[in-house]
């Protein structure tokens, strides 16, 4: 039983505070305050702060969650991070927060913000979509109308106004050097996030004073994060209350396996985030790229197949046996042969250790949340391997399951029901593709269409008769017999 008082720093007892008191000064920026970054690296900043201190309190910003950040104030900043597995019921409070903003308000603190010299990390998880990248140019989307807000220097709607806005305050006050660190899944996401900050400053008229500040005074460390961060139910409160007999009105639910690969490339210093298990490489890009495929690509395979599926959560997609025969091929024959995995990673090992992370029934982890964004995610996870196969005279098949599944899911051809679960998903794309499916005659036209028009993919995969006549192959077994024969013909 609970006692009716919510958490706080005055009620919460302190052997589950990892900080015995709020950090005073503010050191790091995150923008993109939800779930995941509440769940990973402010842990391990908590943790790195607990055994070395420093001066890294984090100040985040959410571009449209006000409920969240009201409930952040709230309770003092503070929420609790549940482990929650077969074998586990600890629960984490990371104090490391000192405010969370939202909003019109919140974006003017957080540019004031980034512009203290203080400040000396700029971190992100905005997901794919918050980078705004163009498919067919893979550079920038400048035309999107988000970007051209911020190239007016208004409110922010994206990470580059935000960014452009406190540097050119953060110079006015002296140029100090800054890291911005990319915590979000795309290969190279500190080398990506620099180029596109950089395509995005070069329209504004201030951008000479900017590329000086960007090449002389911030760095941009590639990273690879790895923790399955579920959205919080009404059973997680629940579970929040019993652990800890308090209200907590936002605690995280969050798999007790957690992984980040660092570069360690700080303009202006960092948490001492080794001693709390951070993995310091030059080599992440090889950590990214074995998540982004094996974990993640997997990850949209079992999204997608146990929507059309009825499957409700991952591990219930995970243990039907039709659909764990062809995330077994996934990983062996299309997406494992695509990189080189790191030297410390024995494969079979992490695939392994993969399954039973799926496995994980306490967690329960929707598929429609892993299947959300579907257009701005499997770009990143399906393109290169593609391509490779194809090269090798390959056949990608389960690759092109995967985005035949994602296509009836989002927007199904004709008076095909995709079911509830995959009615949940949300995408940009959606609108678009609806609009594509409706003037679509045929499943034919509908695929070749898509590849023609939306932009999801590359050019160079959106023109491959290989890939699309697979995709349309599978579009058109779902449509016809359903998902279990699609599945069975691209086992057999």
């Amino acid at each position: 039983m609970t006692s009716g008082v919510r958490l706080s720093r005055s009620t919460v007892s302190s052997e589950n505070l990892i900080l015995k008191s709020a950090p005073l000064v503010t050191g790091i920026v995150h923008i993109g305050l939800g779930n995941f970054h509440r769940a990973h690296l402010a842990v391990y900043t908590a943790l790195a702060m607990e055994e070395a201190g420093g001066n890294w309190g984090i100040s985040a910003y959410s571009m449209r969650n006000t409920s969240l950040v009201e409930a952040m104030n709230a309770q003092d900043c503070l929420y609790s991070v549940l482990e929650i597995g077969p074998n586990t019921e600890k629960v984490v409070i990371p104090g490391i927060h000192t405010g969370a903003h939202v909003g019109t308000q919140g974006a003017v603190q957080i540019i004031d913000q980034i512009a203290e010299q203080a400040t000396k990390i700029v971190s992100l998880t905005v997901t794919e979509a918050g980078y705004y990248i163009s498919q067919t140019t893979r550079g920038l989307d400048i035309e999107h109308p988000d970007i051209q807000n911020d190239l007016e220097l208004g409110v922010p709607k994206t990470i580059y106004g935000l960014l452009a806005q406190g540097f050119i305050k953060r110079i006015a006050a002296g140029s100090s050097p800054i890291s911005v660190l990319s915590c979000d899944n795309i290969s190279e996401n500190g080398r990506k996030c620099q180029l596109l900050l950089h395509q995005f400053i070069s329209h504004l008229p201030q951008s000479s004073e900017l590329e000086k500040f960007l090449l002389e005074s911030t760095t941009f460390p590639n990273s690879m994060v790895d923790r399955i961060v579920p959205g919080t139910e009404q059973r997680h409160l629940d579970v929040a209350a019993k652990r800890l007999t308090l209200i907590d009105q936002i605690p995280v639910p969050a798999e007790e396996f957690t992984m980040w690969a660092l570069e360690d490339d700080f303009a202006a210093g960092r948490p001492a985030w080794e001693l709390a298990g951070v993995i310091f490489t030059p080599d992440v890009e090889k950590f990214e790229v074995m998540k982004l495929r094996l974990l993640n690509g997997a990850h949209s395979l079992l999204a997608y197949l146990g929507a059309l599926s009825g499957h409700e959560t991952i591990p219930a997609s995970r243990f039907d046996p039709l659909i764990e025969k062809v995330l077994t091929q996934a990983l062996y024959q299309d997406y494992l042969p695509s990189f080189e995995i790191p030297e410390a990673i024995d494969a079979d090992s992490y695939i392994q250790q993969l399954f039973s992370r799926w496995s994980n029934t306490v967690l329960g982890d929707k598929t429609s949340r892993v299947g959300t964004d579907g257009s701005t995610k499997l770009p990143q996870r399906i393109t290169t391997p593609a391509l490779e196969a194809i090269k090798l005279g390959r056949e990608p098949k389960t690759l092109a399951l995967t985005v035949a599944a994602w296509i009836m899911c989002i927007a199904p051809f004709g008076d095909f029901i995709s079911g509830k679960i995959a009615d949940e998903m949300k995408d940009p794309a959606k609108q678009k593709l609806i609009e594509i499916a409706a003037r679509s005659a045929t499943i034919e036209e509908y695929a070749a269409t898509f590849f023609a028009e939306s932009g999801v993919f590359s050019s160079e995969l959106a023109q491959s008769e290989i890939f699309i006549t697979l995709v349309t192959k599978y579009m058109e077994l779902i449509y016809l017999q359903g998902i279990t024969k699609a599945i069975e013909s691209c086992v057999n």
